[in-house]
């Protein structure tokens, strides 16, 4: 890792710290809005508005990015979440949540792809790609952690009904960024001649790649059933109010966030498919246990509001862990375009999994939620085997 590049680390964590909080605000949003009255059904298609856009968008960002630069499209897309955060708290109406959310988006497209960019043009070893894309995206556990526990204690304090003005410290944080960004000399890639997007995105379609975009799917589809509805799953199944509900969530990001800094502290002692498959198979370890507690001893027991967070320190390195070993491949120039396939399959997954998920809460099936958590996971591993074998093939 160059100095240039431990310079650039603080400004990047912070980049994914500011996207995690306005993202993962969904699972605030989802309880306070369904106390409103607003249906699931409509509150699982809300996320559609911020995932979707994230698709369509990737591949457009591209262009945008390599003609006004990456410190520039970053630094743009910044600005426009600090204003977003800014304007929500002075909004009642419904269908405002489904433009911000669709503007937030599109922002973290820009911004995940500008991400990626400058990491993968400063590093080119497979493992510490790993390494340093697992400490970036370990803050993105922590605002996590800090959106469920910040709002947590507005919602449940005598100041509740001001809840939605926490947003304003997420536009402080983005002017903090935008300044430290503002005062970096950053990389940018080579121009190189351009071909039409489907002329490259040609060049991508293989088994591997092709095998790997599925990964990447189910990864983000398992991550969302945890990240956005466990909150609603713990107060409408296990019966714990809307703070406990959200605090209980939080240490699902904490975990997660451990998980990350340790897979980053010691990847480079381990094959990266070898630690791969192993967590995946403590997932599913930890979902049989959760299902032998619901049917053998008792379906809302509070034991298992203890142990779905542990699931968080397996899942949370799988992501970079599988794009570290997928980007190093990737040659410098054609990255951003990579990193958007990443970023359309990675929101597909979510808004796939949020819509179903909303089907399953609004026709009361939450017996079955660690059931279907479990369903997708060995899809994963399934896809995950594939997907190695074929690397493996090529090589």
């Amino acid at each position: 890792m160059t100095t240039k590049l431990s310079h650039i680390s603080l400004p990047l964590k912070l980049t994914f710290l500011i996207f995690s909080m306005v993202l993962n605000c969904m699972g605030i949003v989802i309880l306070q809005l369904s106390e409103a009255k607003i249906t699931y059904e409509k509150l699982g298609f809300l996320e559609s508005f911020k995932d979707l856009p994230i698709a369509f968008i990737s591949l457009f960002a591209v262009n945008f990015i390599s003609k006004i630069g990456t410190k520039k499209a970053l630094i743009l897309a910044l600005i426009i979440v600090g204003i977003c955060a800014s304007v929500l708290p002075f909004v009642e109406v419904f269908w405002f949540y489904k433009v911000w959310f669709a503007i937030i988006g599109t922002c973290f497209a820009i911004g995940k792809i500008c991400v990626f960019g400058i990491i993968r043009n400063n590093i080119s070893d497979e493992k510490s790609l790993a390494k340093m894309m697992n400490s970036v995206e370990a803050s993105f556990m922590i605002g996590i952690f800090v959106v469920n526990t910040g709002f947590g204690w507005l919602i449940s304090s005598q100041y509740s009904e001001f809840w939605k003005f926490g947003f304003l410290s997420i536009s402080m944080i983005c002017a903090v960024t935008i300044f430290l960004f503002s005062k970096l000399e950053i990389s940018e890639p080579q121009k190189v001649d351009k071909e039409s997007i489907i002329s490259e995105l040609s060049k991508f379609v293989n088994p591997v790649i092709v095998s790997f975009l599925g990964v990447v799917f189910f990864i983000v589809f398992v991550e969302q059933g945890f990240n956005s509805w466990l909150p609603s799953f713990y107060k409408n199944h296990l019966k714990v109010n809307s703070f406990f509900a959200l605090q209980a969530t939080s240490f699902l990001a904490l975990f997660s966030y451990a998980g990350r800094i340790a897979t980053a502290n010691i990847i480079q002692r381990f094959s990266l498919p070898a630690y791969y498959t192993l967590c995946i198979f403590l997932i599913i370890s930890v979902l049989i246990i959760i299902l032998g507690i619901q049917y053998f001893d008792s379906e809302n027991s509070k034991v298992l509001l203890f142990l779905f967070p542990v699931i968080g320190l397996f899942l949370a390195p799988l992501y970079p862990v599988i794009n570290s070993k997928m980007i190093a491949q990737i040659h410098k120039e054609k990255i951003n375009l990579f990193t958007s396939l990443i970023v359309i399959f990675s929101s597909l997954g979510s808004s796939v999994s949020s819509i179903i998920m909303s089907l399953l809460f609004g026709k009361q099936l939450l017996n079955y939620y660690p059931l279907y958590i479990l369903l997708a996971v060995i899809v994963l591993l399934t896809i995950s085997l594939i997907y190695f074998h074929l690397a493996r093939k090529k090589v």
